[in-house]
């Protein structure tokens, strides 16, 4: 049991590869073996090893864990090591249960979706050759960056082990380019004793057009928790030398930030970070440099290139394309590389398909010299270690049975270009259907409930839908990249609106097969009974320690039940406030009664009638977990809940 409790301790500081040799041992004591299990896979995806998490997931599953998130990313695991059958039948299953968090089922059906042509995917392929190169070790190399004639690479080198997975600490280290081009030449030394943290992670260079500014993150110090510890830092070559590397403005102190890029003027930076307000996972964001050095507030690059999933490793070609890696892009595997051009304000987005693409990561592409030739990073089958880079170039002599007839590549009577067929573009109608169903352990059906469809800039109607005998309603079309929000209303229960984006939703033209293609998107929305005395708990309302001020994420939450009272204009409730039992009963009850005070001042200030609302303020008088020892406990007896008194 002991052995479990450490592995335990260890997964929640995430030093994945200790909680594993934990939960391992635990294990082959046969303590708790489903959720031991469990947290065995969890910990090798937590460290980016997806293939070694499966049979740990199989066997959690086979034991009869029931967890949502375990379900998927074991699908994704699947996927990840190219059993694209098996995994399409987990993601199945997936999609069958019951009470799924929607998310998780938008993105099962986007992967079976994807499953699908991922034959037609591995057809798509770039005429390049590809060789790995010397540098490579039984470690980890990866994120290339050409400096003049020296080709400049993350490495996991250094004598402290990262306790996540288990490796060296990476450094950054830089080898001499051989002539051909197609290798590396001499041993691999430290980019410089000034850019060198024994402590930290430090990768993802990138160099300023002149080579003069360097660009790299660094983290994993283990002073934060998770993610929030890794930021971008800048160095200078004055006279030869790097300067000490000083942390950028635009870092989030609460999240990842890195893998930066220079545009190719130098004016421009571009980076990945998974900041609060993106599309979802690691989004790619932009930063203009002044003359100065000074930096604009970063952009979010939209939601063309975002995606629910992870979009990293930016770089910049000449010309202006965008070259990226993204698990959220229909792709082979995990990270998949893919391009994106603008033609008349219009973002498309390429999967380079074969060979640039695996099951496995691959990313952080560049050029070298040319478009024709460069360097990437994958942890695909048959490589030295962990990450490897490979070279890759056009043959000088091309076969031409590989050229299109037409070898322009926009031309509609290309036979590879994927938008046309038979020299006519291909049109997909998006339609939006649905299910309202009661928030009961049996989701009964809800006839005659009403569905108002509005764009979710205004309350301007678009259509009324009623829901038949099964609760059923549709269809309404829909437009690409448009956002809505679905009001939902019945006598007996509590109107309730529910967003619905489009975003990400676009099906690639390499999917379609067809002139016109129908696509209905299928939503179920859950409505609440209105009860006398219902409870409601009101989740992510935080406050500072022994403090009672609405901070921002907790006016995001409330904002939400000032629309419920919006939607439900007789409803009156009493807002309530719980503490954990850490201080006297006596100091809990005023705090907690201050909370909600202010709570409620902020709901009246959007707008909500102060007769409408009691504020209460509870303490620690109704613990949901009476003997709270972990942090999670204690969060679980902090909370916000709002009541129905009358209605």
């Amino acid at each position: 049991m002991q052995a479990y409790k450490d592995g335990q301790k260890k997964f929640a500081n995430g030093e994945y590869d200790l909680a594993i040799k934990g939960f391992q041992k635990a294990a082959e004591e046969n303590v708790e073996p489903v959720q031991t299990n469990y947290l065995i896979a969890e910990s090798y995806r937590l460290s980016n090893r997806f293939k070694e998490a499966i049979p740990y997931y199989k066997k959690a599953m086979e034991g009869g864990l029931n967890n949502f998130d375990a379900q998927f990313q074991y699908a994704y695991a699947l996927k990840t090591a190219g059993q694209y059958d098996e995994a399409a039948n987990q993601f199945a299953l997936l999609s069958k249960m019951t009470n799924v968090p929607q998310n998780l089922q938008e993105r099962a059906a986007r992967e079976i979706e994807v499953l699908k042509i991922v034959d037609r995917l591995k057809t798509e392929k770039t005429n390049v050759e590809l060789k790995s190169i010397p540098l490579n070790t039984a470690a980890s190399e990866f994120s290339p960056a050409v400096l003049g004639n020296e080709l400049v690479f993350s490495s996991s080198k250094k004598e402290k082990i990262y306790k996540n997975n288990g490796q060296p600490m990476l450094g950054l280290y830089k080898v001499s380019i051989s002539e051909n081009a197609g290798s590396t030449q001499g041993t691999p030394v430290l980019l410089s004793k000034d850019i060198f943290d024994a402590d930290a992670n430090e990768g993802s260079p990138a160099f300023s057009p002149d080579g003069k500014t360097l660009v790299f993150a660094r983290g994993n110090t283990g002073k934060k928790k998770g993610t929030a510890d890794v930021d971008l830092y800048l160095s200078r070559n004055v006279n030869g030398q790097w300067t000490v590397p000083a942390i950028l403005p635009i870092n989030d102190s609460l999240a990842w930030d890195g893998s930066p890029a220079f545009s190719r003027d130098g004016k421009t930076l571009y980076f990945a970070s998974n900041r609060a307000g993106g599309a979802g996972g690691i989004d790619l964001y932009r930063t203009n440099m002044d003359a100065s050095g000074r930096f604009s507030k970063p952009v979010n690059m939209g939601k063309d290139i975002n995606t629910a999933g992870d979009e990293m490793f930016p770089y910049v070609a000449e010309g202006g394309k965008l070259y990226f890696a993204s698990d959220g892009h229909p792709g082979l595997g995990k990270l998949d590389l893919f391009s994106a051009t603008r033609s008349q304000g219009v973002i498309s987005i390429e999967n380079m398909g074969l060979p640039f693409n695996s099951p496995q990561d691959d990313f952080g592409l560049v050029f070298y010299q040319n478009q024709n030739k460069g360097f990437f990073s994958s942890n695909r089958e048959g490589g030295k270690g962990d990450d490897d880079i490979y070279y890759f170039a056009s043959p000088e002599e091309e076969d031409t049975t590989t050229i299109a007839k037409n070898p322009d590549p926009n031309d509609p009577l290309n036979p590879n270009n994927p938008k046309y067929i038979n020299g006519k573009p291909k049109v997909v109608r998006y339609f939006l259907a649905g299910n309202v169903v009661a928030n009961d352990q049996a989701f009964t059906p809800i006839d005659s409930a009403t569905v108002r469809i509005l764009p979710d800039t205004s309350d301007i109607q678009i259509s009324e839908l009623p829901t038949n005998a099964e609760g059923k309603f549709g269809k309404q079309a829909v437009e690409e990249g448009k956002s809505y929000t679905l009001l939902v209303q019945r006598k007996g229960f509590i109107s309730k609106r529910e967003p619905f984006s489009m975003d990400g939703r676009a099906i690639p033209p390499i999917f379609l097969t067809k002139e016109l293609t129908d696509t209905t998107f299928n939503v179920t929305i859950r409505l609440d009974k209105l009860e006398l005395n219902k409870t409601f708990v009101l989740e992510n309302i935080y406050y500072d320690l022994n403090k009672y001020n609405i901070r921002p994420d907790a006016a995001v939450e409330l904002d939400k039940l000032v629309q419920i009272l919006k939607d439900n204009p007789t409803m009156k409730i009493e807002l309530s406030s719980h503490t954990d039992a850490r201080a006297t009963d006596a100091y809990n009850m005023t705090l907690s009664q201050n909370r909600a005070e202010s709570a409620v001042s902020y709901l009246n200030s959007k707008g909500i009638d102060a007769d409408r609302m009691i504020a209460k303020g509870y303490g620690e008088r109704e613990l949901i977990v009476p003997n709270a020892k972990t942090e999670e406990e204690h969060q679980r007896n902090r909370r916000t809940e709002f009541t129905i008194l009358s209605y």
